[in-house]
C-alpha cells in the first residue's frame, strides 16, 4: 500500500548532479542574474525618468523590465542556494508560491508581448490615430489587466495543485517548482491538471502568439505596399525586428514544454529549455532592446549626465 503521509517539503534535484560543475555553474548563473537584475533595472530607471520616453512603446517596455527582473528572480535565487548546498529542500508552501508567481510573471509577459505588437501594429499602420487608440488612459488599463489575468491564470495552476495527494518521492526532477514535475509525484488522478496545463496554459501562450504573429504580417504587409520610403521602411523594420526576436526567444521554449506532448520530451532536454525561457531571454531582452534602440542609448546618456 503506498505512503499517503502529507508531504510538508520537496527535494529539488537541480540542473546537475555532477558535483565538479555545480561551482562553475554557479558563477555562470549569478553573472547571468547580476545582469539581468542590472540592465533591466536601467532600462526601468530611464524609462520612470526621461520625459522624453513617456510613450506607449516604453511604457510597455518598463512593464516588460520589471516582468523580467520579478520572472528570473523566482527560480534564480534558490537555484544559486542549491548549488552551495546539500540541503536542497523547499517546503510545500514555498514550492507552491514558486509554481503561483512563476506562472503569474510568464503568463503575463506572454499576453504584454502580444500588447507590446498591437502597439507597434497602430503605430506604423495606423499613425494618425496613434495617440488616440493609445492614449495614456487605455495603455493604464490594458497593463492592469495583462497583470491580473496573469494573476488568476496562475492561481488557478497552483490552487489545483495544491489539492494534488502527494505519496512516496517527493524529489523533484527539476531546479523550481513547476506544475509538470509535481504532477508526476501525485498518487491521485491528475486528469484535469494536465487539462488545464495544456488547454488553459495552451490558450494564454497560443492566444497572445496568434495575435502576435497577426500583428506583424499586417505590419509587413502595410510597410511593403503602403511605404515608399526606403529609410521609412528600414527604421519601422528594425523597431520591428528587436521586438519580433524577444517573442522568438520567448515563445519557442514555452511551446516545447507546454503545448508538444510530453513523451517526446526527456528530463534533460526540459531543464535545458526551462533555463533557456527563465533565466537566459529575461537577461537577453533588454540587452536585444537596448542595442537597436538609439532612443534608449540616447535617453542612458542623457540621465549619466544628470547624474554627473
Amino acid at each position: 500500500m503506498l505512503n499517503q503521509t502529507p508531504v510538508s517539503e520537496f527535494l529539488l534535484l537541480g540542473v546537475t548532479d555532477i558535483q565538479v560543475l555545480k561551482p562553475v555553474l554557479f558563477v555562470i548563473f549569478l553573472a547571468i542574474y547580476i545582469v539581468n537584475v542590472a540592465v533591466n533595472g536601467v532600462i526601468l530607471m530611464v524609462v520612470i525618468s526621461d520625459s522624453r520616453l513617456h510613450s506607449p512603446m516604453y511604457f510597455f517596455l518598463g512593464n516588460l523590465s520589471c516582468l523580467d527582473i520579478c520572472y528570473s528572480t523566482v527560480t534564480l535565487p534558490k537555484m544559486l542556494e542549491n548549488f552551495l548546498s546539500t540541503h536542497k529542500t523547499i517546503s510545500f508552501l514555498g514550492c507552491i508560491s514558486q509554481l503561483h508567481f512563476f506562472h503569474f510573471l510568464g503568463s503575463t509577459e506572454a499576453m504584454l508581448l502580444a500588447v507590446m505588437a498591437f502597439d507597434r501594429f497602430v503605430a506604423i499602420c495606423k499613425p494618425l490615430h496613434y495617440t488616440v487608440i493609445m492614449n495614456h488612459q487605455v495603455c493604464t488599463q490594458v497593463a492592469i489587466t495583462v497583470w491580473i489575468i496573469g494573476f488568476f491564470h496562475a492561481l488557478l495552476h497552483s490552487v489545483m495543485t495544491s489539492r494534488i495527494n502527494f505519496c512516496g518521492s517527493n524529489r523533484i526532477h527539476h531546479f523550481f517548482c513547476d506544475v509538470k514535475p509535481l504532477l508526476e509525484l501525485a498518487c491521485g488522478n491528475t486528469d484535469l491538471n494536465e487539462w488545464l496545463l495544456h488547454s488553459v496554459t495552451g490558450t494564454i501562450a497560443m492566444g497572445p502568439f496568434s495575435l502576435t504573429l497577426l500583428s506583424y504580417f499586417y505590419i509587413i504587409i502595410y510597410l511593403f505596399f503602403k511605404t515608399y520610403s526606403c529609410s521609412m521602411l528600414h527604421k519601422a523594420l528594425s523597431t520591428c525586428a528587436s521586438h519580433f526576436m524577444v517573442v522568438v526567444l520567448f515563445y519557442a521554449p514555452v511551446v516545447f514544454i507546454y503545448i508538444r506532448p510530453a513523451s517526446g520530451s526527456s528530463v534533460d532536454q526540459e531543464r535545458i529549455i526551462a533555463i533557456m525561457y527563465s533565466v537566459v531571454t529575461p537577461a537577453l531582452n533588454p540587452l536585444i532592446y537596448t542595442l537597436r534602440n538609439k532612443e534608449v542609448e540616447e535617453a542612458l546618456r542623457r540621465v549619466i549626465r544628470r547624474r554627473l
